[in-house]
């Protein structure tokens, strides 16, 4: 889904044979999302949505400082923690697959003469820096940068809710922006966040995968009640600004 007020011959979604032949494109960029529950307010695919949408932001404001970026379709398939695997319809795809889609992804824009991508990821889960190593190792002249577009920018000072990590003040704000009618903030859960078993882990002095039913009540973690249009589209069009600065300098880059 994607707002239709576009370059066409940015997005792939919207484009067609004759407007991209007629362009030479600098940068492909890859949203990569997830299929899983996002609270009972937001849509299954909100991280492709919103990763869609940033990454289209960025497109628009690179165009105008003379960077051409094709915009692909999202992936949908993200990496996901116990107690959402049990939930209905959210989708787990393992290590070797997300890899192999990136493979065959990066494999069919080098032989078309493409040497820069800049994945866009919307889903916490997901982890992209080993493949990346690996594929340097392949395609030595193919440029590959990720960003979280979440973490672009520190949310204080953007939203109140703390803690915020899912479907919370940000996720929900942004999309109020974007999608309003995809957001059903009478149906929205609070959030509440429920310490885990290991308090170190908790505090961040190791990681291990959060098991979802143990952390939170609804999928969510961080409330969004205080959500609104106007938070998100001053995020939204900040974050999008930084990856577009990134997109002109990728392109200066050889």
């Amino acid at each position: 889904m994607m707002k239709n007020n576009k370059n066409p011959f940015l997005h792939m979604s919207l484009a067609n044979w004759g407007d991209v032949k007629e362009h030479a494109y600098d940068i492909a960029i890859l949203p990569w999302g997830a299929m899983e529950p996002h609270n009972y307010h937001l849509p299954y695919l909100t991280d492709c949505i919103l990763s869609s949408e940033i990454a289209s932001d960025a497109a628009e404001l690179a165009f105008q400082q003379g960077v051409t970026s094709m915009v692909l379709p999202p992936v949908y398939f993200g990496s996901q923690n116990a107690g959402q695997w049990n939930k209905p319809f959210c989708v787990h795809t393992r290590s070797e697959t997300q890899k192999a889609i990136l493979l065959d992804i990066v494999t069919s824009l080098h032989g078309q003469g493409f040497r820069k991508m800049v994945i866009v990821n919307g889903h916490g889960g997901n982890s992209f820096k080993s493949y990346i190593r690996d594929l340097g190792m392949d395609f030595p002249d193919f440029k590959i940068a990720v960003v979280d577009w979440f973490a672009v920018l520190p949310k204080k000072g953007y939203f109140e809710a703390d803690p915020d990590d899912h479907a919370g003040e940000q996720e929900t704000s942004v999309m109020l922006h974007y999608h309003p009618e995809l957001v059903s903030m009478e149906r929205a859960g609070d959030g509440p966040t429920v310490r885990g078993k290991v308090a170190a882990l908790d505090e961040r002095v190791g990681w291990s995968p959060r098991h979802w039913d143990e952390v939170s009540k609804d999928t969510g973690i961080g409330d969004p009640k205080k959500s609104t249009a106007e938070k998100g589209k001053r995020y939204a069009e900040a974050v999008a600004g930084k990856i577009a600065q990134l997109l002109v300098e990728l392109k200066a880059v050889d």
